[in-house]
């Protein structure tokens, strides 16, 4: 299963990577689909704007020099057969591009979305870490997050 195209333009400077789309999100077309999952709230909460539309919320991470993506381009979330939301159940067979991305952007900063996505990013991209820093994931099965150290990477960009 092939996961969402990248969000970015010439000007993005922060790259967020999740690891690869909730079953709501693949119901709902676009990154972080799960009306529970903190993401969009934040994002509106730092930036402001319209989060209503999927037009809406990549306006409102181009307007801040923001990508998103997540670093499994392809593969598989299943449980017992079935699709599946959690990241222990996620096996990548095609890792995202992110020299590619790099190319393109002036990307100088990657924030991973939780343990799995900065897991996969340390395999298969282990001479970016230095750039790349891992926060809590804005899932609603994550009872540990903590908004404020999204704030304080985010307030950075």
């Amino acid at each position: 299963m092939q996961g969402f195209n990248a969000v970015f333009n010439e000007n993005s400077r922060l790259l967020i990577l999740g690891s690869f789309p909730s079953v709501l999100s693949f119901q709902n077309g676009f990154y972080y689909g799960n009306p529970r999952n903190r993401f969009w709230g934040l994002m509106q909460e730092i930036f402001g704007g319209s989060i209503e539309t999927i037009e809406d919320k990549k306006e409102l991470l181009l307007a801040n020099n923001i990508a998103l993506w997540d670093i499994v381009a392809g593969g598989t979330n299943q449980k017992q057969g079935k699709q599946s939301s959690s990241d222990s159940n996620l096996a990548c067979d095609t890792p995202a591009d992110i020299k590619w991305i790099l190319s393109k952007t002036k990307i100088t900063k990657i924030i991973c979305n939780g343990k799995k996505s900065y897991e996969l990013f340390c395999k298969f991209y282990p001479k970016l870490v230095d750039i790349t820093i891992c926060l809590p994931s804005t899932s609603p099965a994550n009872v540990r997050f903590d908004k404020t150290l999204w704030i304080e990477q985010l307030k950075q960009v």
